[in-house]
């Protein structure tokens, strides 16, 4: 019967056409079979023994399809338990779900879902039963994804307050290079918001004809009207995700400007733009929910007095007024200019040895005074940017509106010596930590170290791609992809005693078991003419320093196509709320050398079993 069915399906195609290589690629894309070229040419090759150009049969498709389809490994799960080795029933299936994918739950409905969705052959359908080609549909579908398919939509509590969660955020957005001469543009926001951002960045500067430019200030880094990323924002900020968007402005303009991106924000945004509180409601105890906030913008930025004194102002022209207040009212990525490598000289040098020889009297810090625009600072409600002073003072002075940004080295420092605290503080107030100024090359720190002190914010430049760039990714597809995934319950609490080095009572520990099987149609080593690489695989787990740890596999020679290992690995997680489990497959070009060829990065607990 699968015989026949298959000859049925393509027919047509070498009745109507000759068909060759590209033809082959053709009816293998109609089939919804997916191939690299790489390993189709190798086995369009050994099974027809023809050149690309030379016509082939009905039969040399048979051979390549099942060539690419047909993998051992899948055939001898369908054997152990197919009762005559061609079909298998649906108590059969079920025997399946049961054992192989840990389905306990599985019934007759189960089994009869996944044969109406896969199985292509309708008298065998309709049997209730499953061909080999429908038991190959299911195991290279999403239902048998390594990735929890139920925690493919929102399916966390958002009617929490906004501080309860671990929000995707971006670095410096605009840019698509390093810091220094790299370029600006809008599709670093459009890309960061389909990924699902939720907390944008946008550095803003005096522009000519009193249009306001975003860039990396003081680089020679291109520039883009404030105005056409405002429109970018417009255009794409709920696409992704239906959950509010946080709009970071790192603002150097001139109150005068200022006005103008208030002007731009209002009129561009529209009803999407927040600038009243919910109901009117300006004392609170806590910050109002995702869900409460949903298709909204918010502006993060410093503001001026109170949300009372903004709201009283509501009705007022106050066009032209702007307040004076201190760097150490606000919060700032200015201090990051203090990483910045210095340019040496030998008068530098001289005054720096003058200097160690002959000591001055300390002087007091230097306290910069900016103007803040009214019409921009009653734009921000629920996410005032404040200068983070310290634990002690935030927790006897700033509101839950209030928001700190921390430079990386900074909030390191932090949590090593004041890591209880800094738990406490990220159960009350959002907290986003930022890049030290001296990546210029715009490269990432590790995100998990302060995903596990509860940072709700942790800001990455979404440009750069690598391991941490992958964690971020890897995190955020929970939860729908929303962009805000929700924290243990032990980084909500404010009595908590957890802190990353003492899991203490809230450690719940898991026993995982990978058994890595087998590899298909991976990427070619750059070193191969043909399809070969060396693969191993090296399996990761980011997490509390006590789960940190990784395995590897063995080599695989000359084989990209299907490389089979059949090993198993075992880890013991104490803290799997918080883990992170990175897949990485690798080409051995030498002992000490390998080449990236692929990798896949998940939480622990999005883990499907199976």
């Amino acid at each position: 019967t699968s015989h026949t069915w298959f000859w049925n399906l393509i027919r047509n195609d070498f009745q109507t056409g000759s068909i060759n290589l590209e033809g082959c690629k053709r009816l293998l894309d109609k089939l919804k079979i997916k191939f690299r070229d790489d390993h189709l040419r190798h086995i369009y090759k050994k099974t027809t023994d023809k050149q690309p150009g030379e016509i082939i049969t009905m039969e040399d498709f048979r051979a390549i399809y099942r060539a690419l389809v047909h993998r051992p490994e899948f055939e001898e799960l369908f054997k152990a338990y197919s009762t005559d080795g061609n079909i298998l029933p649906d108590g059969q299936l079920l025997k399946f779900l049961a054992k192989e994918q840990f389905q306990t739950e599985a019934n007759e409905i189960t089994a009869l879902e996944i044969i109406m969705k896969y199985e292509p052959v309708d008298e065998v359908r309709e049997k209730r039963q499953l061909t080999f080609e429908g038991f190959i549909r299911y195991l290279n579908s999403d239902d048998c994804s390594i990735f929890k398919s139920q925690n493919r939509r929102v399916y966390q509590d958002m009617t929490q307050p906004l501080c309860d969660y671990f929000i995707s955020s971006s670095h410096n957005t605009y840019l698509t290079g390093d810091q220094l001469v790299g370029a600006s543009d809008l599709w670093g926001y459009t890309r960061a918001l389909l990924k699902g951002c939720r907390c944008l960045e946008i550095d803003c500067w005096d522009g000519n004809n009193n249009e306001p430019i975003v860039y990396h200030g003081r680089t020679l880094t291109s520039r883009i009207p404030f105005r056409s990323v405002v429109h970018v924002i417009d255009k794409y900020a709920f696409k992704a995700s239906d959950y509010p968007l946080v709009l970071s402005l790192e603002n150097h303009c001139s109150p005068k400007q200022q006005e103008v991106m208030a002007s731009c924000l209002k009129i561009i945004l529209g009803d999407k733009l927040l600038s009243a509180p919910l109901g009117g409601e300006v004392e609170m105890a806590h910050l109002p929910s995702p869900e409460a906030l949903k298709n909204k913008v918010l502006v993060k930025n410093k503001k001026v007095g109170t949300l009372e004194q903004s709201m009283l102002r509501m009705e007022e022209d106050y066009t032209g007024e702007a307040v004076e207040v201190s760097d150490s009212e606000t919060d700032s990525e200015d201090e990051d200019m203090e990483d910045m490598p210095p340019s040496r000289s030998r008068s530098s040098a001289k005054r720096k040895a003058d200097h160690r020889s002959s000591p001055s009297p300390q002087k007091k810090p230097k306290v910069r005074r900016r103007k803040i625009a009214l019409a921009l600072s009653d734009l921000v409600v629920y996410t005032k940017s404040q200068k983070f002073v310290s634990f002690e003072y935030s927790q006897q002075h700033q509101q839950c509106y209030e928001n700190n940004s921390i430079k990386e080295s900074h909030a390191r420092r932090l949590a090593k010596v004041s890591a209880k605290e800094f738990v406490s503080h990220t159960t009350r107030f959002i907290t986003r930590i930022y890049p030290r100024g001296a990546r210029t090359s715009s490269s990432n720190y590790n995100p998990q170290e302060f995903w596990n002190l509860g940072c709700q914010m942790v800001a990455l430049n979404f440009q750069t791609p690598g391991t941490h760039m992958e964690l971020q990714d890897g995190k955020f597809q929970d939860n729908g992809g929303c962009g805000y995934v929700l924290k243990p319950a032990f980084l909500r609490d404010p009595n908590t005693t957890f802190t990353p080095r003492n899991v203490g009572a809230h450690s719940r520990p898991m026993s995982l078991s990978i058994r890595l099987i087998s590899g298909y149609q991976l990427p070619p080593s750059p070193m191969s003419k043909t399809n070969k690489a060396d693969p191993t695989v090296q399996i990761e787990i980011f997490g509390v320093p006590e789960d940190q740890t990784r395995k590897r596999s063995s080599v695989v020679k000359s084989n990209a196509l299907c490389p089979k290992w059949n090993e198993t690995f075992c880890f013991n997680i104490q803290v799997p709320e918080l883990a992170m489990i990175r897949f990485c497959v690798e080409d051995e070009v030498s002992l000490v050398n390998k080449d990236f060829l692929g990798q896949y990065t998940l939480p622990v607990t999005c883990l499907s079993t199976g």
